[in-house]
């Protein structure tokens, strides 16, 4: 198991040979290691640079010899930590350029509890910073449920993404997710007349919907067109809405 766990890092198997007879023997010679992971003393010395390029091992002298010993294992988290943060910089970036390379609209369809799940956290690749939101509490709460919604909102706030949402107050289940500076979120009704029986988010060029548990779907279309459409319809219910209602 530890070891298909780290091929999913990205280890090869004699990285992951390597590594584990390093934790294995503490503080060894890279000639005992080698011996113990069933690799050449030369592999050895480049499996060493590799693994020491990661972050994983380092070498130590002390008052004796230089052996090598592992660094704790919960690098491995801050690597991936580091990756995420780049990568959470980077992505929005790659895909305005991906975009860029076609006038013609991009729509994806997702099934099921995942493929919601999986449209909703897309929403925070959002550039602006701010996103604009028609939550449906009822369906919200089933899929993909409050704690899922929390862990969302969690992660919204560590991007510094503002939301402005609205909801309609016969679609309320609880007095949920109010108007907050700390959760930046500024939260009106719709008037009683307007339904909004269904979740959607627009945040750049793109529109994303939830559906209900019984529809059981995502959907992600991004056009610039189709948004700027989108806001504009957001925008003109905003203006008619209320704080309470």
């Amino acid at each position: 198991m530890i070891d298909e766990q780290l091929a999913s890092i990205g280890l090869d198997e004699k990285e992951r040979r390597f590594y584990l007879a390093v934790l294995q023997l503490g503080a060894a010679s890279v000639t005992e290691i080698a011996a113990r992971a069933g690799v050449t003393r030369t592999n050895g010395y480049d499996l060493l640079a590799r693994l020491e390029a990661r972050g994983l091992v380092r070498q130590s002298t002390g008052d004796g010899p230089r052996v090598v010993v592992a660094e704790d294992p919960k690098v491995l988290i801050s690597n991936w930590e580091r990756t995420r943060t780049t990568l959470d910089g980077l992505v929005p970036e790659l895909r305005s350029l991906f975009n860029a390379t076609t006038n013609r609209p991009r729509i994806r369809f997702y099934e099921g509890a995942e493929g919601i799940t999986r449209v909703l956290w897309e929403t925070l690749e959002c550039r602006s910073g701010v996103l604009l939101g028609i939550l449906s509490m009822h369906e919200l709460l089933e899929i993909p449920g409050t704690a899922g919604m929390q862990r969302y909102i969690a992660e919204r706030l560590k991007r510094g993404i503002h939301l402005r949402v609205l909801r309609s107050g016969g679609r309320e289940t609880s007095k949920i997710w109010p108007t907050s500076k700390s959760e930046l979120r500024e939260m009106r009704y719709a008037p009683p007349s307007i339904d909004l029986g269904m979740t959607m988010y627009i945040n750049d060029e793109t529109v994303s919907y939830l559906s209900s548990k019984r529809e059981n779907y995502g959907l992600v279309i991004e056009s610039s067109e189709f948004a700027a459409l989108m806001r504009a319809m957001f925008e003109g219910v905003w203006t008619i809405s209320t704080v309470k209602p």
